[in-house]
């Protein structure tokens, strides 16, 4: 059995901390998504409708900003990029606890938004340059894992603390948590010279069978962006209006009462609880002799035949458990589609491609909520935008199946006529 990655190995701990400065800076964003709904008059707010925008606009904000950023990190060292990051992170969470009315959090989201380019192309970045040969995936799956939790801390401390203090306070909290980071990141950074601009060659071997460079960049940027859509836009978004559509308000679990905001709370928490151990073993298998694109295409196929089916009416507890492998099957999505990403960006410009890489998924996370409420409003609007999901993702596993199986056949005959000469 191939070994895993050590835990007191140097790249690995980079990619730990890197993750944990991430995570802190997380905090406060993951709590508005609590509190916001709930104590939007508290900052200042005059309208449900303005706490939509605020927890949107990072995202579009995201979209003109990720390449000046990405472009930006051709210039500096890593360590400063994530330095830029934390700080301009505290600055929006103690901003939220210092200021009232929409235009100045509108101002402070945007900040967050840049704040998260600089967060998501420079770990995914340290994630290409330190992790070692052939554990790409499961560092990622660290990765991934470590940070997240920052999500899941952010909306239960958050839900626990701002009843009680107030979203001012919390805020301030968090703000001062994400600075812990900037010690972390001095501390552990020795150098400064690490820049992301220079592409390495990806170790020669079966991961990526693809037939091209220009196919395998074209295919996994039109499915993070098509997963992103699905996953990260269309399900978070409408999964309570799911809820309520298929099982009513309120809803009877096991003889208790609940309502659909906390059955879609905890739903969607599960992710974040399971996500460090799940994420990380997907990527260690992912590393292994058969490579990323079969378990990413049986991943593909797994939500595909779970998606469609959260949009129909059945018994509550076989609901629950359909969405559940959804999202196990979304986590392994996730992690495998960044990590062939990584393999990619390996072999060309780092940073050029994981800046289009990731803003073609801010791109379909933004258009995901977008597009599903507009699908909504029809006759049949739910089973629609689901199947009709389902359907995106079986045409996504045969095209990574055609891909896979002629990259196959174009080893085979290499090989042959090798053998031949």
């Amino acid at each position: 059995m191939k070994d895993t990655v050590k835990k007191g190995d140097p790249s690995t701990n980079i990619i730990r901390i890197v993750a944990i400065i991430t995570g802190l800076s997380l905090l406060g964003d993951s709590m508005l998504y609590i509190a916001l709904p709930i104590y939007w008059e508290e900052i200042g707010l005059d309208s449900i409708w303005q706490v939509g925008i605020l927890l949107s606009i990072n995202r579009f904000i995201r979209l003109p900003f990720s390449p000046i950023v990405g472009w930006i990190y051709t210039r500096i060292s890593l360590k400063t990029g994530l330095a830029i990051a934390i700080i301009l992170g505290a600055i929006a969470t103690l901003g939220y606890g210092v200021c009232k009315g929409f235009v100045a959090w509108l101002i402070l989201r945007g900040i967050w938004g840049i704040a998260w380019s600089f967060f998501r192309i420079g770990g995914l970045s340290s994630v290409a340059h330190f992790a070692q040969n052939g554990h790409r995936g499961e560092a990622l799956g660290l990765y991934n894992g470590i940070y997240r939790l920052g999500s899941l801390f952010g909306m239960l401390m958050g839900g626990f603390f701002v009843p009680f203090l107030g979203v001012e306070i919390v805020s301030i909290i968090f703000g001062c948590l994400s600075l812990i980071g900037l010690p972390i990141l001095i501390h552990s950074f020795n150098t400064n010279q690490y820049k992301v601009e220079s592409g390495e060659a990806v170790e020669k071997s079966k991961k990526f069978p693809v037939p091209s460079k220009v196919q395998k960049r074209i295919v996994i940027i039109v499915s993070g962006f098509l997963t992103a859509m699905l996953i990260q836009g269309v399900f978070t978004s409408t999964l309570s209006n799911v809820i309520e559509r298929v099982h009513g308000q309120p809803i009877n679990l096991l003889g208790l009462i609940i309502s659909v905001t906390l059955l879609s709370g905890m739903i969607q928490a599960a992710r974040y609880v399971w996500e460090p151990f799940v994420a990380r073993k997907v990527g260690l298998w992912s590393d292994g002799p058969n490579g990323r694109i079969p378990m990413y295409v049986i991943s593909l196929l797994m939500v595909g035949l779970t998606f469609g089916f959260i949009s129909i009416d059945l018994p509550v507890g076989l609901w629950i458990m359909i969405t559940l492998l959804f999202m196990l099957g979304a986590t392994a999505i996730t992690t495998l589609s960044d990590a062939i990403a990584l393999d990619v960006a390996k072999s060309s410009n780092v940073v050029a491609f994981l800046t289009v890489y990731s803003v073609a998924q801010d791109i379909g996370a933004a258009l995901g909520p977008l597009i599903g409420f507009m699908i909504m409003e029809q006759k049949l609007g739910f089973a629609y935008l689901y199947w009709g999901g389902t359907v995106i993702f079986f045409m996504l596993s045969v095209a990574w199946i055609l891909l896979y199986t002629r990259k196959k056949s174009s080893l085979l005959c290499s090989s042959e006529n090798r053998e031949r000469a």
